[in-house]
């Protein structure tokens, strides 16, 4: 850890004071004279011992608690239980005393962030089980994953001095958990910090190169932002509205995206900014008040229809509530108005933590259903975890959309949802009868995909059963959980039936059956799983007679079958020498200290010794990436449980690599034979191709070179760029 992260005495003692302060609003001497003599104790016994970790988790504890206030707005109890977590763990203090000193509420969640710490430093690299606990303990009280990401936050804010591998770790976890999940609850703020750190520690020139830009662009930016909003102003004013108004800038990830996207450049950017009008309104004149600074707006300035958010009338799950529109201004420029009141302004910043039940709201929310159906989905004990994940991460960023049944009721689905997830948003048994449905008065199949304003009804058939290809098209976690669940209940009843016909015929051709070779007859055929193969038995997708003689066929050559299938079982990783072309076993060290292990360098990114690599388990294998690789941040976030460590071994190379550089400049004499011969002379280069095209006095090439390692390249780099005529020289990919 940095020395920089670690806490003094003057910002023990400034945070000592606001925390004492905040907590002291609501209790009671006794226990603000146990929490005092708490992180008294702390510091000193911190203090004593400058070179351990423990001044560093103080830091980090009392840190966490300030975000806890001021950035997620929790209340006390959740407070309490973040300074009390390590002397909890210590042993200072049993559960019976923390509900004695501090009540049960503060020692419910300890409990949970004790669960979630029993496994979360054993390793930092984002591991499947690990989460799934980790979700579970979400579904219990939802207070302990605001915690967690409060404190993941102070991690990634404090990891700018540490060590590459450590970064990419958090980065990845924030991508593929921490930013979908603050997304998910509504802390909008803290997902775009999350996300922007990320990049900023995975692609670190990415982030420079935007920053830069922004910083560039900020003079005239603010000047158009006055530009828009002055009339505005003077409109509201006249209506004696009481609000506030002001621009804010998309975050650096959010517009690296667009610019990944789109393929454009960031001049082309124009929509870099939302204006924000916030109304200090009543509650009973919110909406209206709202509706009213629309009016004019749209009145001033040219609406896009297409681009209308309506989250006032019907706000998304997470509580977000504002209304969206994108009008032309000035210069021909579309500008995004966000509008709505202080009160949904908080809760657009704290998320859900701004109104949730443990501040006294007792009614069933859409978190609180949310929640049941990913404690349903946990815990089905059938599911593999890769499908737990693959069903969590479709409900975290997923856009809604809203439906009506006939009788006109509501209901919230994620894009892209179908017929039959509306029928098991309503009913699991509605959902699994579900024939067809009716849309606006059509019918349509079961896997039409609903837009929001539909009015769907649902038809059912007593004869029809789930099918295994409904899963395909399925996209909320309650009906891919159930279609699952009632899959496997009628392959129970088949396996029976199945396994009773194999054996029923096995007798009637005089053979006795031998469990090994069976099981060994079910591995050769590619089966997972035993039940696999009795439902395709059961199903007739597989002949009894045929699986028979091939049981025989087995029986027959059971020497040479034990031969040819004493490789390693699916799933695990060949242990051999890489090919020569990514040399010797040495040059790479994957995961923990991993060496000869089978992998194969990504031709997305085509990384080359020295680069900052991470590895991914495919389909193919392992996969060596650059940790700035263009599908980098797609395999965190959707993948993170698959990514490994990996690091090059020793500090030169003894292999070569193939990379491909992109040079623009000048279209003048001798500018490609001083390319060239400025390559030929680099020592340890190797040029492979050239290709140049030219137009309007430009000429812009692809040259393919191989060399050993980062320091070449970048020698090579600097070397080209400082040709006359060279207006810029970069790695492609």
């Amino acid at each position: 850890m940095s020395g920089n992260n670690l806490i003094d005495r003057s910002e023990f003692f400034r945070l000592y004071g606001k925390l004492y302060s905040f907590l002291r609003q609501e209790w009671d001497r006794r226990k603000m004279s146990g929490l005092k003599e708490l992180l008294r104790r702390s510091f000193k016994k911190a203090e004593g011992q400058p070179d351990s970790k423990t001044l560093y988790y103080l830091a980090l504890v009392m840190r966490t608690a300030v975000i806890i206030i001021d950035e997620i707005g929790l209340k006390q109890p959740a407070v309490c239980a973040v300074l009390l977590f390590h002397s909890a763990v210590d042993g200072d203090y049993s559960p019976d005393e923390i509900r004695r000193l501090f009540g049960n509420e503060v020692e419910n969640i300890l409990t949970g962030l004790k669960r979630v710490n029993q496994f979360s430093d054993k390793r930092t690299a984002v591991e499947s089980e690990n989460y799934i606990k980790l979700l579970l303990s979400i579904a219990e009280d939802i207070r302990v994953v605001f915690i967690m990401i409060a404190q993941h936050l102070q991690l990634m804010r404090d990891a700018k001095e540490t060590a590459s591998s450590y970064k990419l770790d958090l980065s990845v976890q924030s991508t593929y958990l921490y930013a979908p999940l603050a997304h998910r609850l509504g802390l909008y703020t803290i997902k775009s910090e999350l996300e922007d750190l990320s990049l900023k520690y995975t692609d670190r020139e990415r982030y420079d190169f935007i920053a830069g830009k922004l910083n560039e662009t900020k003079r005239s930016r603010d000047r158009y932002i006055s530009e828009f909003i002055t009339p505005v102003k003077e409109r509201l004013d006249k209506t004696g509205l009481k609000y506030d108004i002001k621009g804010r800038t998309k975050s650096i990830y959010s517009i690296h995206n667009k610019l990944k996207k789109q393929k454009i450049e960031f001049e082309s950017i124009y929509d870099l900014f939302a204006i924000r009008v916030i109304l200090d309104a009543p509650a009973d004149q919110e909406k209206a008040q709202c509706w009213q600074v629309y009016s004019i707006i749209t009145d001033m300035y040219q609406p896009n229809p297409k681009r209308l958010k309506d989250w006032l009338s019907i706000p998304k799950s997470n509580g977000y509530e504002s209304l969206h529109i994108t009008v032309m201004g000035l210069d021909g420029r579309w500008v995004e108005v966000q509008i709505r009141s202080k009160r949904m302004d908080e809760i657009a910043e704290r998320g859900l933590a701004a109104h949730w039940k443990y501040k006294g709201i007792k009614e069933e929310t859409a978190l609180d259903s949310w929640l049941g159906l990913l404690r349903e989905s946990l815990e089905d004990s059938e599911t593999n975890l890769s499908q737990k994940l693959t069903d969590f991460k479709l409900d975290l960023y997923d856009e809604e959309i809203f439906v009506f049944t006939p009788k006109g009721d509501l209901f919230k689905l994620p894009k892209g949802a179908t017929v039959l997830d509306f029928a098991f948003a309503i009913h699991s048994n509605l959902g699994a009868t579900c024939v067809s449905g009716k849309v606006n008065g059509k019918n349509v199949p079961i896997r039409h995909i609903l837009k929001s304003g539909d009015q769907v009804a649902v038809n059912t058939s007593s004869h029809q059963t789930p099918k295994q290809d409904w899963l395909n098209f399925a996209v909320t976690s309650k009906a891919r959980t159930k279609i699952r669940q009632l899959l496997k209940e009628e392959a129970g009843k088949q396996v029976d039936i199945a396994k009773e016909t194999l054996l029923r015929r096995m007798r009637n051709r005089k053979i006795e059956v031998d469990e090994s070779h069976l099981m060994q007859l079910i591995k050769k055929l590619k089966y997972k799983t035993v039940t696999d193969f009795y439902v395709d038995i059961a199903f007739e997708k597989i002949d009894v007679n045929w699986v028979i003689d091939r049981y025989l066929e087995l029986e027959s050559k059971e020497s040479e079958s034990r031969e040819s299938h004493a490789s390693v079982s699916a799933g695990e990783f060949t242990l051999k020498t890489p090919s020569p072309e990514f040399s010797g076993a040495d040059e790479l060290i994957i995961d923990q200290n991993l060496t000869g292990v089978d992998y194969k360098l990504a031709k997305c990114c085509n990384p080359i010794f020295g680069d900052d690599i991470f590895g991914f388990v495919s389909s193919q294998g392992i996969k060596i990436h650059r940790v700035n690789c263009p599908n980098a941040y797609d395999l965190f976030s959707r993948f993170g449980y698959r990514v490994l460590k990996a690091r090059w071994s020793g500090k030169t190379s003894s292999s070569s690599y193939t990379i491909v550089l992109r040079v623009i400049g000048n279209d003048q004499i001798n500018i490609v034979a001083n390319l060239m011969s400025i390559i030929s002379k680099e020592e340890g280069v190797q040029m492979r191709s050239i290709t140049i095209d030219s137009n309007d006095g430009l000429f812009q090439g692809n040259i393919a070179v191989m060399l050993g390692d980062t320091s070449m390249l970048d020698q090579l780099i600097k070397k080209l760029r400082a040709v006359k005529g060279v207006k810029s020289v970069s790695r492609l990919n």
